[in-house]
């Protein structure tokens, strides 16, 4: 089994910054790719980014692109999501996500945090 705690989420105005932290715990970190997702009130939960075990590969969500940010430090076994230029549509409970890595991308995980409510005031 693999933990996942988030932390970070808060009230922001738009046009602000957030850096989210995700860390783990339960087994070695490194052979877990990580995922970051979201799910806003009445719509369906979606995908934001993901990077692979070693932290040279990554993917994100049309919607996010050149405004967020997925890293990794394998050895605090913490997963980041910095997010810049945020919009009010960019509110959303985030998730933590892992799975255990034998191909990339990956869209689909096994383990989950609680999740961290990220709300951005117009």
């Amino acid at each position: 089994q693999v933990q996942l705690v988030e932390s970070g989420g808060e009230l922001v105005q738009a046009g602000g910054s957030l850096r989210l932290s995700c860390t783990a715990s339960g087994r070695p970190f490194v052979n877990y790719a990580l995922g970051w997702f979201r799910q806003a009130p009445g719509k369906e939960q979606e995908i934001v980014a993901g990077i692979n075990w070693s932290g040279d590969r990554t993917v994100y969500a049309d919607f996010v692109k050149g405004r967020f940010t997925i890293s990794r430090t394998n050895a605090e076994n913490t997963v980041y999501l910095q997010m810049n230029s945020l919009k009010p549509e960019d509110t959303a409970v985030y998730y933590c996500a892992a799975k255990y890595e034998t191909t990339w991308p990956i869209y689909e995980y096994d383990y989950w945090g609680q999740g961290t409510q990220v709300t951005v005031s117009s």
